[in-house]
């Protein structure tokens, strides 16, 4: 049977091993760097807190057989949940998803007014910017408009990816703000009311165990399916095959050296990862080239209060640069949890620059800033935390530059030339997408695996309609 070997334990190569193995398509062998599953979309346990990294939710446009299948391994498990966040705008919270309501209660009226103004000038005639020069600024702006871009979508830019939203390329503005023009966000105003929403609308599906338990049974279903799955196991070099021959990759794991012998790679870590394992290795501009990709890191900080809930919130937001997180989330929350009782956590998120000031601050320093952010946002702590823990994330966003999609392309166009590789997921792709996409990725490769052979036009149909794919918050 055809040996495929997967890189990465997050929910794109679990995906993937399950489907491979439920199929019987193939042998698997799935490598994977870090001691659990899921990546940046696992879980873990803290002081009896089921915690995950960030704020994660599974959004109900998952492909309906990725869903059918996650519903089926989890159970009872898998809950329904209504969607109840809020964003502090301008000094005021608003509800998020938006609501008409509570747009009209609790909006600021100059930005309200500064907004109306600025949908009734879209229909006058203006210069449109040339395509070659369009950015993430002048696309939002002449889309929504100076209020709306200047208050929220900027700053927070600025705060997520590290760079002003002029540097930042038109199409980090298409894949990651899913309410890009006037029309789109008042759909998903309009889509929040009774007898206008849509099947899914303002809910989402959320493991009683933490957003890791997800990928905890795909790993426990492959496993049981024949899958060989490793943690702790680093990828050292992948060798590249002449014709026929199989793929040599070296490995570092808990026993030694090894070297593992399978006729396909797919890989779901970072694609410029896999150009610098490439033996031989590959021409000086492809490597050029990896150096001009970047990540935005993320410094999580989780603070445990003597007291449930903190607030009646999922998650809160904050765009505004007068506070440094850009979101805080309660896990309690997520999913009803009554234990561990009389306690709760809040889980902040932090983006930065690996090796910056803020990645190297300590854990009582991270601690005492969110305290300052929170008193600054009217969310006073009552008590000092009783337990503070820190996680860092190293690529949590990939960042799109303008210009970037010349190395990328670079990049891609080296390791699609591989034979009997694959790359996707997130990481693999270098793409804004959230889990249910990798997910659904995941079971295209595997449909695309026919006959111990992989169907590269098929596959390139998928990639394709990858690229349609839009970040839902």
């Amino acid at each position: 049977m055809t040996k495929v070997a997967i890189l990465g334990g997050g929910p794109a190569g679990l995906g993937a091993a399950y489907r491979l193995r439920q199929d019987q398509k193939a042998e698997v062998v799935l490598l994977e760097r870090g001691a659990g599953w899921g990546g940046n979309a696992g879980s873990f346990q803290w002081n009896g807190h089921h915690l995950d990294f960030g704020s994660h939710r599974l959004h109900p446009s998952c492909d309906p057989t990725v869903l059918a299948d996650i519903q089926r391994l989890l159970g009872e498990d898998l809950l329904d949940r209504p969607r109840h966040g809020r964003i502090r705008l301008l000094g005021r919270w608003v509800h998020f998803p938006l609501k008409p309501a509570d747009l009209l209660l609790h909006l600021k009226p100059s930005f309200a007014l500064g907004a109306g103004l600025d949908a009734m000038r879209k229909v006058l005639p203006r210069k449109a910017v040339p395509e070659e020069d369009q950015t993430f600024a002048s696309v939002l702006e002449t889309s929504l408009g100076p209020s709306i871009c200047r208050h929220f979508y900027f700053p927070y830019a600025r705060k997520i990816w590290g760079h002003p939203p002029e540097a930042l390329s038109a199409i980090q503005a298409r894949k990651r703000v899913s309410a890009s023009s006037f029309g789109k966000l008042l759909g998903k105003v309009l889509g929040q009311v009774p007898g206008l929403k849509k099947k899914g609308a303002g809910r989402f599906f959320y493991p009683r165990r933490g957003f890791g338990q997800i990928s905890d049974a795909y790993a426990a279903a492959a496993a049981e399916s024949g899958a060989d799955l490793r943690t702790g196991t680093t990828v050292k070099a992948l060798h590249i095959p002449d014709g026929d021959a199989p793929w040599r990759i070296e490995l570092d794991g808990g026993g030694g050296s090894d070297v593992l012998e399978v006729d396909h790679v797919w890989s779901t870590i970072p694609v410029t990862a896999v150009a610098r394992m490439l033996r031989p290795e590959i021409p000086a501009p492809v490597t050029e080239a990896c150096d001009a990709i970047s990540y935005r890191g993320m410094v999580l900080i989780y603070i445990e209060l003597d007291q449930a809930p903190f607030t009646e919130f999922d998650a809160h937001y904050f765009p505004g640069d007068d506070v440094t997180v850009t979101r805080m989330s309660e896990p309690k929350n997520y999913a009803v949890r009554e234990q561990p009782e009389g306690r709760t956590v809040l889980c902040a998120e932090l983006p930065c620059q690996v090796g910056d000031p803020v990645w190297s601050m300590d854990d009582d320093d991270l601690a005492a800033l969110l305290g300052r952010d929170l008193e600054a946002s009217g969310l006073p702590l009552p008590h000092p935390p009783v337990a503070v823990t820190i996680r860092r994330l190293p690529q949590a966003y990939p960042v799109y530059l303008t210009g970037y999609e010349g190395p990328l392309e670079q990049i891609q166009d080296a390791v699609d030339g591989l034979p009997r590789f694959v790359t996707y997921g997130r990481q693999g792709l270098f793409a804004h997408d959230n889990t249910h996409h990798a997910l659904h990725m995941a079971y295209c490769a595997v449909e695309c695996l026919e006959g111990g052979g992989f169907n590269t036009e098929r596959w390139a149909e998928h990639r394709v309609a990858f690229q349609s794919h839009v970040v839902e918050d």
